[in-house]
């Protein structure tokens, strides 16, 4: 079943399409010049079919799109959206990766082994913040990026996502039940699904925290913007004073930068 999030937007001359495939959704926007004017989320099960093409062209009827731009952490899938792509008669799609960036410098051992949804965060976050700044992404995986002074993106970390976390403690044992993310003022819990409540949420502001610490330490630096995206962002960023902005679409905000530098060379 889709994942809606949508803005319904009249039509315009010319507008770009965005897929941002990740593991467990692709985010698909419709760019109209500067703005991403219409977003919505699919899960990316739906393209080993039709539906996920039946359900875009639905959703992108009455827009005249002219380009595409991939960003894509799966292989796979990657194949079937450049398919659908030469079906809607549009020229080939471009596709983010350090060979295509030239919005902003790779400093990074092995740059091919850096994922497009980071670079694209990267890009969108100097975009937005400029240099240095850090993107935290509340995906499958809590991802950090990092722009260092000179405009490079330089690295990252990776941590477990909230929810593996709490179906990964959900699953491998007899008692611990799945439970939902949501804000708690408790510091102690009073049932098991409140104690794991607890630990998740405000566990996972400690760590983010201090990882945060440590890379102001690792730039040289007393401040430093700190961009939050990604399904949990909101909330975690409400008792996350470090998170100067939560950026929704910062990762398609990225991929439509990235498509439009390459396209100017």
């Amino acid at each position: 079943m889709r994942n809606a999030r949508e803005k319904k937007t009249p039509s315009f001359q010319a507008a770009t399409l965005l897929f941002d495939i990740g593991n467990t959704h692709t985010h698909v926007g419709i760019a109209e010049g500067d703005t991403i004017a219409t977003q919505f989320n699919l899960s990316t099960g739906l393209w080993l079919d039709d539906r996920a093409a039946r359900q875009i062209c639905k959703i992108i009827k009455g827009n005249h799109i002219s380009f595409a731009a991939i960003s894509s952490v799966v292989p796979r899938t990657t194949s079937k959206v450049r398919r659908f792509v030469k079906s809607l008669g549009l020229p080939q799609p471009f596709q983010l990766g350090p060979g295509t960036v030239t919005s902003i410098g790779i400093d990074y051992p092995k740059p091919k082994t850096i994922g497009p949804d980071r670079l694209a965060n990267a890009i969108a976050a100097r975009a937005v913040a400029g240099a240095p700044v850090i993107v935290v992404d509340f995906g499958t995986a809590v991802t950090f990026d990092v722009v260092d002074r000179n405009g490079n993106y330089v690295g990252g970390i990776i941590a477990p996502g909230l929810a593996a976390m709490t179906d990964y403690l959900h699953e491998k044992t007899a008692l611990l039940p799945r439970i939902k993310i949501h804000e708690t003022e408790a510091a102690i819990g009073k049932n098991t699904g409140e104690a794991m409540l607890i630990g998740a949420v405000h566990g996972y502001r400690g760590l983010i925290r201090e990882l945060i610490v440590r890379l102001k330490k690792e730039l040289k630096v007393s401040s430093l913007p700190v961009l939050a995206t990604g399904g949990y962002a909101k909330l975690m960023a409400q008792g996350l004073p470090e998170i100067t902005a939560v950026e929704p679409l910062l990762t398609l905000k990225g991929l439509l930068i990235a498509s439009r530098a390459a396209n100017k060379h």
